[in-house]
């Protein structure tokens, strides 16, 4: 049966994005659902040209080059990097359009999307006045990079919201125990797919920066309200961005994968030599790091078949990824057993 283009289209984006090498044109006529059906070569060219020039049309970065050193055919990629959209940066003006807007956003199919986008905008250190006093934040589920740390973001985003102070339990890495620390929070950003709260440490005296996966589930508002404030000039980004910048953005990583297994992730990385983790044997491969959070959600998706070995930030990350994902199972287990 014949598909429609759209649905023709978005199987060619998703396969031209899961490769970094080139794919043909024969290869994406075997392939790709909805060019296996042209009636003949000629039909088959003129619909993939058509279908080249709509996504050129519509901003997408295709690109064109050798499949392989020994197959001199001409084949066809996406930049990933070029495809993915630049973060969205407003002015404070810009911002208190975005909240006015939200009064239009009252009604219960859409008072989910409105509490989201207010807390994207408190997130990234925008000073943002939601009409009528506040809006409460419900939901956080939805957010990437943040499961398990979902009530840790809500209590601070009010505390920061409020002004006050918040004491928390912190573990710099997954080996060290837990200390109490006190912060005076200026805001929450992201970087890397990984969340951040910036402010001044009391029991430091200094600027510190915390990991939200890595604070404990006892934190808490602390003080009078209306005491914090983040100080003029100073930029949340740039200061993350100084703490956790452990790579250059042509960074790698270096993953063990199951002979046999994680297919999809073995082609994008450059095999370094074979090794056997936990009586298993299979390769050391080397991947560019690219989108750390995009990453880390494929390696995860491949269970004990994928096991990153470095950079240890993106082990940990996929580590919390996949305990988040056990402990539904755990507490299921758990409450059947009783």
């Amino acid at each position: 049966m014949a598909i429609s283009k759209v649905e023709r289209l978005m199987n060619l984006v998703i396969a031209l994005l899961s490769t970094r090498s080139f794919i043909t044109a024969d290869r994406i006529r075997e392939t790709v659902y909805g060019y296996s059906g042209a009636a003949s070569d000629e039909a088959f060219s003129r619909m993939f040209e058509r279908d080249k020039n709509e996504l050129r049309d519509l901003g997408i970065p295709l690109e064109t080059g050798r499949a392989s050193s020994s197959d001199p055919a001409e084949g066809y990629r996406i930049n990933r990097e070029a495809y993915a959209l630049p973060a969205v940066e407003l002015t404070p003006d810009e911002a208190a359009a975005v909240a006015v807007a939200t009064q239009l956003w009252q009604s219960p199919e859409l008072i989910t999307a409105t509490q989201g986008a207010l807390l994207k905008l408190r997130a990234a250190g925008i000073e943002v006045e939601a009409p009528d006093g506040d809006v409460a934040i419900t939901s956080t589920a939805a957010l990437p990079g943040l499961r398990g740390s979902e009530e840790v973001l809500g209590i601070l985003l009010s505390a920061i919201d409020s002004g006050r102070a918040v004491t928390f339990s912190y573990r710099p890495a997954r080996s060290e125990p837990y200390v109490t620390r006190t912060l005076e929070p200026w805001g929450v950003v992201t970087d890397r797919g990984r969340w951040y709260v910036v402010g001044h440490d009391r029991d430091r005296d200094d600027v510190r920066t915390f990991r939200l996966s890595r604070i404990g589930a006892d934190v808490m508002p602390t003080g009078p309200t209306g005491v914090v404030r983040k100080p003029d000039g100073v930029d949340l980004r740039a200061i993350v961005a100084r703490v956790v910048g452990e790579w250059p953005a042509a960074g790698k990583a270096t993953v063990w994968v199951a002979d046999g297994r994680a297919t999809a992730l073995r082609r994008q990385g450059t095999v370094l030599g074979p090794r056997t983790v936990g009586g298993r044997s299979g390769e050391e491969i080397s991947v560019d790091i690219g989108m750390f959070d995009r990453l880390a959600r494929e390696v995860a998706g491949y269970g004990a078949d994928a096991l990153v070995l470095e950079p240890e930030s993106l082990r940990e990350d996929v580590i919390a990824r996949l305990e988040a994902h056990l402990a539904p199972v755990e507490a299921r287990k758990g409450a059947d057993r009783l």
